[in-house]
């Protein structure tokens, strides 16, 4: 794959050099063009192909390749700062990024992928955008897909509902429960042409209506033992403490673009009222506190693993905050906010479907107290 140009210029830069481009320097215009289409898409349900091949050729689809495969090696401070920017564009382009860049980001701390399935997918990350999609079971319930031995090879059965981005992946992340004696439960790498997976065309959210999170049916279709990444035993309880952070920081930073976006315009439709100045600015000193506390543990997330453990609390404060905007946000525009002309009724609706994407709230909240009062 060919090198993405670093975020910082070499150690002795030609003095009449011109600075390399990088791809945030690329950011603020790939935001433009999200945002000047987002409504469209939204309106029609269709799906934000070139949205996606903007964010791909400015190389952001692949802001977290590892070094060693040729790539920036983006932390998650500049992944949540990139997220969060998209989100202000498009939530469901900003969605379906974070979803690659998250499966890129793994690979580059723990390397799930076999190499020769990975060398393949930087391959396809070259000649255009190659979305990634993550299948998952409901938390608390078995996977709604099961994978039996037949052969040299797994089978793969079962029907997975709402998967964003569902008809323009490239490969699918399927975790699924096998059929054996004492069943596991792993993650099946799927390649989305594969026979036996078929895209229901049914969806028809509230909101993320263009990552068209279409039901994924799976009848039979045929996994390798090289692309089964099955756990020897069982799996640690609540899984890595980092990959779940990164996902949750990843999620938050798109929820709080959308926020921001929501008050952006909020503030230019009020722009000039007086009686407005204070619950604006009170939005807007929320919101920033909000965005300071997902920025700040990204950034020390990457000083310091560690720090990880505080993802479940900050997130949550910080989902709560921005669909606490959003929905203030409308309030003070009155009937022009859920005016369909307008984006902010959009925006809402889309922050609405991106709190289910992060863990419930009860579970999070019973976690801290099992962690303080005990079991």
């Amino acid at each position: 794959m060919p090198r993405i140009p670093a975020h910082t210029p070499a150690a002795e830069p030609a003095t009449d050099a011109p600075a390399a481009v990088t791809p945030l320097d690329r950011l603020p215009r790939v935001v433009d063009l999200l945002a000047a289409r987002a409504a469209e898409h939204d309106r029609d349900g269709t799906f934000p192909y070139q949205g996606v091949e903007a964010v791909h050729e400015a190389g952001l689809l692949t802001l977290t390749v590892g070094q060693r495969y040729g790539g920036p090696g983006a932390g998650l401070a500049d992944t949540v700062r990139v997220l969060a920017r998209l989100g202000r564009g498009d939530a469901s382009v900003a969605l379906l990024a974070a979803h690659t860049l998250l499966h890129h980001a793994e690979q580059a701390r723990t390397a799930p992928w076999p190499a020769a399935l990975y060398r393949r997918l930087l391959t396809e990350s070259r000649r255009g955008p190659a979305l990634v999609g993550t299948l998952r079971g409901e938390p608390g319930r078995p996977p709604a897909v099961t994978a039996h031995w037949h052969g040299d090879a797994w089978r793969l059965t079962g029907r997975a509902a709402h998967c964003p981005g569902a008809e323009a992946l490239a490969w699918l992340a399927v975790e699924a429960r096998t059929e054996e004696q004492q069943p596991r439960t792993g993650t099946f790498l799927v390649r989305a042409d594969s026979p036996g997976l078929e895209i229901d065309p049914a969806a028809d959210q509230l909101g993320l209506r263009a990552a068209a999170g279409h039901d994924v049916l799976l009848d039979g279709a045929r996994v390798g033992t090289d692309a089964a990444l099955l756990p020897r035993g069982a799996a640690p309880a609540g899984g890595r403490p980092l990959t779940a952070a990164w996902r949750q920081l990843a999620l938050t930073a798109v929820l709080l673009g959308t926020a921001r976006a929501a008050l952006d315009w909020s503030a230019g439709r009020l722009r000039g009222s007086t009686a407005h100045r204070r619950p604006i600015g009170e939005l807007d000193a929320r919101l920033t506190g909000a965005e300071e506390l997902v920025h700040g543990l990204a950034a020390r997330t990457d000083a310091d693993p560690a720090a990880a453990d505080r993802a479940p609390t900050v997130q949550l404060l910080a989902a709560r905050t921005a669909a606490d905007t959003v929905q203030q946000a409308l309030t003070l525009t009155g009937s022009a906010g859920l005016d369909r002309r307008h984006p902010l009724e959009r925006h809402l609706r889309d922050t609405l479907s991106l709190r289910t994407q992060l863990p419930a709230e009860d579970a999070v909240l019973d976690a801290l107290g099992e962690a303080l009062l005990g079991g």
